[in-house]
């Protein structure tokens, strides 16, 4: 390799361990905002109206809540200065990492002179990046800074997985992979798994969290967070499972050979249009939904590691050390 196209991989390398201790720090400080913040109520069903003559007065003991029972506000003392100033560090680190994590992709694509997804390794990074930058881009829509310590660590966990674990020196891929193909069909299936991740790590706070008041959001919103992240991911990812049909055809003569990858590919797909078809069709909700989402993002996580490193196939080429 160049001493120039050596150096960039190096510097891609340090990028990535920059970006480990920048998700790290950031979960810190999203876990100090999240346990010195302030104390969410716990959701309080509709107050009756009772009719009085020709009209509806209000109950004595308060004024009449929500229509539809809607969340209470945070409650509690004001949290301390500190834990707001921690939340405003967390965001602007997570952002830091998100452009370390991008530095470091890039680089390595100049490096090799490819897309940079080639192998596990390069494959775990690019999942990292698109978890933390669907949970950013949403932050700026939606009020779920909640997430920020649990996507952070995730996505810490994942980078570190992938550097002890996975990490092979920057180099070329096998003939099957020079094709335009990987930006196509890869570029469309790490966009869902971010998306996917995000969902996941929605529905186990769910799981997690009790009744009553607490610092995590209510059971609803965490719910309708990871719907829509499904909803967004879902058909992305049945993209990337047409689009790798159409690569397989053009790779190997066929569209579908009952390959692991293929299989377990369809599997998730199956898993996630089960979940959408129960909450559209059935009226799913609350848990039996979110068991069905995390027995699905329990295939998808098996997809994308479990496959390459335990199942041979056509797919084998991760160059897992």
């Amino acid at each position: 390799m160049p001493t120039e196209m050596s150096g960039l991989a190096t510097l891609s390398d340090q990028l990535i361990l920059a970006t480990v201790l920048l998700y790290v720090f950031a979960m810190i400080g999203y876990a100090l905002d999240l346990g010195f913040g302030r104390v969410r109520a716990a959701a309080a069903p509709a107050r009756e109206l009772v009719s009085v003559g020709a009209g509806a007065a209000a109950p004595a003991d308060g004024p009449p809540a929500p229509a539809g029972g809607s969340v209470a506000p945070a409650q509690g003392p004001e949290p301390p200065a500190w834990a707001a100033r921690a939340a405003v560090a967390a965001v602007a680190l997570s952002w830091l990492g998100w452009a370390a994590n991008l530095g470091a992709i890039v680089t390595r694509g100049l490096a090799v002179g490819r897309w940079p997804w080639g192998n596990m390794y390069e494959f775990v990074v690019a999942i990292c990046f698109a978890a933390v930058s669907a949970f950013l881009v949403m932050q700026i829509r939606q009020p779920v800074r909640f997430l920020g310590a649990f996507v952070s660590l995730a996505a810490a966990l994942g980078l570190g997985f992938a550097v002890r674990y996975l990490h092979v020196q920057a180099g070329p891929v096998v003939p099957a992979l020079n094709s335009y193909w990987i930006a196509i069909h890869v570029t469309a299936a790490i966009l869902a798994a971010g998306l996917f991740i995000l969902a996941g790590v929605s529905g186990i706070l769910f799981l997690v969290r009790k009744d009553g008041p607490s610092r995590l959001p209510s059971r609803a919103d965490l719910e309708r967070v990871a719907h829509q992240a499904i909803v967004i991911a879902f058909p992305i990812w049945t993209f990337a499972v047409i689009a790798g049909a159409l690569w397989a055809d053009k790779a190997w003569g066929r569209y579908w050979g009952w390959d692991p990858k293929e299989v377990w590919s369809f599997i998730t797909w199956i898993a996630y249009a089960a979940y959408l078809h129960a909450k559209a069709t059935a009226g799913w909700k609350g848990r039996a939904a979110t068991i069905v989402q995390l027995v699905a993002f329990g295939c998808l996580i098996f997809n994308l590691v479990g496959v390459n490193i335990f199942l041979s196939g056509l797919h084998s080429y991760a160059q897992v050390p």
